[in-house]
This record gives C-alpha cells, structure tokens and sequence, in this order.
C-alpha cells in the first residue's frame, strides 16, 4: 500500500513526457494531450507540404541532410547551377528558421499569449500565396522553378521551428530522421532495460509515451505524404487551402485569447481615463 502511494506520487510530480530530458523546461503552457495532437497535426500538415513541394517542382524541400550531399555531389561533376541552388535551399530554410523564431520572440516580448499561434498564422499565409507560384509555373514553367523551391524551403524551416521551439527540441515536425533517431534510442533503452538486473547496472528508466509520440509522428508524416500527394493531384494548388486552414484553426484559439485579453485591457484603461477627468471636473 505505501510503495503504491509513492509510486502515484511519483506520477503526479513527474514532468510532462516531452519534458522529461529537459527539466530546464519549467513552464507547463501545453497539456499532454493537446501537445501530442498538436505534434501528430504538424506531423501530418509537414507530410502534406512535402507533397506539395514534389508536385511542384519533383523535389522534397525538408531534406536539409540529402541537400547538402547533393551540394558536394554537384561541385564535384562541376555542375555549379544544381550547387548553388542546393545551398541557396539550404539557406533559406535556415532564414524560415530564424524567421518564425524572431516571430516568437518578438509576440513574446510583447507579452503575446499567442507567440508560437502568430508564427503558424504566418506560416498558413505563406502557403496560401504558394498558390500564386503554382500559376506563375504554368505560365513561365522553369524560370520560376528555381523560386518556388526556395520559397517551399523557407515555410518548411517555419514549420519545422515552430514546434521545435515549442518543444524544447523534442519534436522536428518535418525531419523525421530525429524522430527515428530518438525513437531508436528510445528502443535501445527497452532492451537494455529488459535484461537481469545487477547491482553494477544503473537502472534506465523507459521513457513509454516518448515511443508513441514518436511511432505517431512518423506515421503522421507518411499518412500527410499520402492525403498530399492525392490532394494535388486532384485540385493542384487549390490543395493549399486545407492545408493553411489546419495551421489558422491551430492557432485561432491563442490568438482569439490575446485579442480578447488586449480588448478588456484598452476598456479597463479608457474607463480609467474617463474615471480621471471626472474627478478632475470635480
């Protein structure tokens, strides 16, 4: 009875699961719940995205790892245009990167509720003028294939910060290479932990829920690729619009909270003003 006690009251001052390597992480603004939704949501609107990006231009834009090679892979056969705009790729998801943190950042240090809500709100925007470069390649076809690469890698590094950020590192929405990595890791410790116990051994403990938030993201990931590749093919460009609509609606909630908490805060400073000038008049 009292080793159950303190084994349930292990439970309730344990960290969130996706905390649990980051005990620096103190602030609890995400239930468990909603965070693994938000996550497998991210997960799959990042596998849709990729879609797009081979429907577009026959290339995945999130492959930073299989960019880079094709860089070394270029400048060796001297084809100095295809290394150029792999590292131009790579760049400007770095620069999608470092935007989406400067719109944390800058919501938070205005004390905006909604800091990671505003970056999915730009990222969305973003995607909905991607529709424009589905017509301009139609119309002038490769002089903009070049453009709508680049602009694919800068939402993508958005989307892949935003959750980082929100996070602590422990989800990269479109790089599911860390996501293998970790859940591998993760697998490592079950079969280590599952051998005869000696007292030389340090006991590890396995960390159950990081394992299914990471088999969930991957198979989000592939089921986005898939309702992506058939969304384009079926309405092109236009597949877009859902897409966006997942990040606006995510964010709806956090952004609706600020306007509504900066609405009672300007009417509670009018009332004060006017409180003021009628003690004044007195």
């Amino acid at each position: 009875m009292i080793k159950r006690k303190q084994r349930n009251n292990q439970q309730l001052n344990r960290q969130p699961f996706w905390q649990a390597d980051k005990p620096y992480m103190k602030r609890q603004d995400i239930t468990d719940s909603r965070f693994r939704t938000l996550g497998y949501s991210m997960a799959f609107s990042a596998g849709a995205i990729n879609a797009g990006g081979f429907f577009a231009v026959s290339s995945y834009t999130s492959h930073v790892t299989g960019t880079l090679s094709r860089v070394s892979d270029a400048i060796l056969h001297g084809e100095w245009v295809m290394a150029f705009t792999a590292i131009m790729s790579v760049v400007m998801f770095v620069l999608g990167a470092a935007h989406a943190s400067w719109i944390i950042l800058w919501a938070k240090r205005r004390r905006f509720r909604a800091s990671y809500a505003l970056s999915m709100w730009a990222e969305a925007f973003y995607l909905l003028f991607f529709g424009f470069f589905g017509y301009a390649l139609s119309e002038w076809g490769w002089l903009m294939v070049s453009p709508t690469i680049l602009f694919l890698c800068f939402i993508m590094g958005m989307h892949n910060t935003t959750m980082a950020v929100l996070s602590g590192s422990a989800i990269r929405s479109t790089h599911m290479t860390g996501s293998a990595t970790d859940l591998g890791i993760e697998l490592g410790k079950v079969l280590y932990y599952s051998r005869v116990h000696h007292s030389k051994i340090p006991d590890v403990e396995v960390n159950y829920p990081r394992i299914k938030l990471f088999v969930g993201l991957m198979s989000s990931f592939v089921l986005g690729g898939m309702v992506g590749v058939w969304g384009y093919n079926s309405i092109g460009y236009h597949f877009t619009l859902p897409v966006s609509t997942i990040l606006f609606v995510f964010g709806a909630g956090s952004v609706g909270y600020d306007i509504r908490l900066r609405n009672k805060l300007r009417l509670w400073h009018q009332e004060n003003r006017f409180n003021k000038k009628i003690n004044q008049n007195k």
